[in-house]
């Protein structure tokens, strides 16, 4: 079994900002609000969480081969 990186950098479309960010292991996180500009981030279509949209590490349950995030 590969190692599962639970750290991951979001970065804001819309102003740039990133932010290195724990993911949660039981859950999906649908909304981030970026700390510089307050935009909400949500997933872009097709994507299960924020971190797999907009950071530089998928979301734990995709980075072990799962569809998305458990419920």
């Amino acid at each position: 079994m590969s190692n599962i990186q639970l750290h991951s950098t979001i970065t804001c479309p819309k102003c740039g900002h990133s932010k290195t960010e724990q993911m949660p292991t039981n859950a999906c996180q649908w909304f981030y609000e970026c700390e510089s500009c307050k935009v909400i981030l949500k997933p872009l279509p097709g994507d299960c969480c924020v971190y797999c949209s907009y950071g530089t590490v998928k979301c734990p349950p995709i980075q072990q081969g799962s569809s998305c995030c458990p419920d």
